[in-house]
């Protein structure tokens, strides 16, 4: 009863009143799309907060380093110096910044527990400590709920936490972190969990733009195992519009799945997008599964739909083809990612890295 009263007048004080966000990782692919959202549906201003490490580029907002709204800075959340001299400038979070790919933690567990989980407790920390905050959105993943079998319902918000991996480890303590401040320092946090996306901005390690880029090119297209483990995929606009719902409709304490409704097995996915580049199938090569891989994802969005008034508006036949469609036009954006030449963009436009 505390917690919800606590809530309740968060929500009061609230109002209208956001007016400035912080927004940590806005120079990574969900990030980057979530400030192209605000800035061209909203007048909110942002400072994006950006480690710039492989798969932070600059280049993804371009289009609004002169905009009056925007101020980019570079730094890491786990510096809390930085973070409470950030926090006093703003009145909202929205924390996207994470170390994100699981073969990288499979590799070296070190960084995920350094940024996903230190990196969250300094944000909440500094937050604790901020005059005029009065909202703190945590993005989170599916995949700390752990894996589904072909028959198990959908993942619910209220459901037990089983990572499998050690990035969603480090994502289940980091959300653990973040019902704790709120519970015990009645910081208003919401938290949201998004199943996979796919879009403009992906960096190229991930599936979807991986199979587009090699099929582009007539290279192998690997899959883990036979193909057949499933996800729930959901186009990167309609994520940002629900955690934007989330930052000013979603109840402190609160959490929200997000999710396409569209489980597809990586074969599906990947024969679909040989199909629409006209690609022949003996481009895909199985190769050895990854140690712990979850067998299948899917999340039960019934909760944003009733509170928050979301749902997702993009099919996965019209999401994909826009999103092939962007990396045909887009050459230049991820070869300057595979050859490294981005960074050089960085030091044209703010010295050295």
């Amino acid at each position: 009863m505390d917690q919800v009263f606590t809530a309740f007048l968060f929500l009061l004080k609230m109002g209208n009143e956001i007016k400035s966000i912080l927004v940590t990782g806005g120079c990574g692919f969900i990030g980057s799309n979530f400030i192209h959202l605000c800035l061209r549906e909203r007048d909110y201003e942002i400072i994006n907060l950006d480690a710039l490490t492989y798969a932070g580029n600059l280049e993804n907002l371009k289009d609004y380093e002169s905009d009056s709204r925007y101020k980019f800075v570079k730094g890491q959340i786990e510096d809390p110096e930085l973070i409470k001299d950030l926090m006093q400038e703003v009145d909202a979070v929205v924390h996207f910044a994470a170390e994100s790919h699981v073969d990288r933690s499979i590799e070296d567990q070190k960084p995920f527990v350094i940024t996903n989980v230190l990196g969250t407790q300094v944000l909440l920390s500094g937050a604790l400590n901020s005059p005029r905050l009065k909202r703190f959105v945590h993005v989170s993943t599916d995949e700390v709920y752990g894996s589904l079998r072909p028959d198990d319902r959908p993942f619910k918000e209220d459901d037990h936490l089983h990572p499998n991996s050690p990035y969603s480890a480090s994502k289940a303590s980091s959300d653990l972190f973040c019902r704790a401040s709120f519970k015990t320092y009645g910081l208003p946090v919401v938290i949201t969990r998004c199943s996979n996306n796919y879009g403009p901005y992906q960096f190229p390690e991930k599936l979807i733009p991986l199979m587009c880029i090699n099929a582009m090119a007539d290279k192998p297209l690997p899959i883990y195992g036979d193909g057949s483990n499933v996800r729930d995929w959901i186009y990167v606009e309609d994520h940002c519009k629900g955690v934007l719902a989330a930052l000013e409709q979603g109840v402190p304490g609160e959490i929200y799945n997000f999710g396409g409704e569209c489980e597809l097995s990586n074969l599906e996915v990947v024969k679909t997008i040989l199909k629409i580049l006209k690609k022949p199938e003996d481009l895909i090569t199985f190769v050895a599964d990854r140690p712990g891989h979850d067998f299948r994802y899917a999340m039960d969005i019934t909760k944003a739909q009733k509170e928050l008034g979301w749902k997702p508006e993009w099919t996965f036949s019209r999401g994909i083809e826009m999103t092939i469609k962007w990396y045909q036009e887009n050459r230049g954006w991820w070869e300057k990612i595979l050859s490294g030449d981005y960074r050089d963009y960085y030091h044209r436009r703010y010295g050295s890295l």
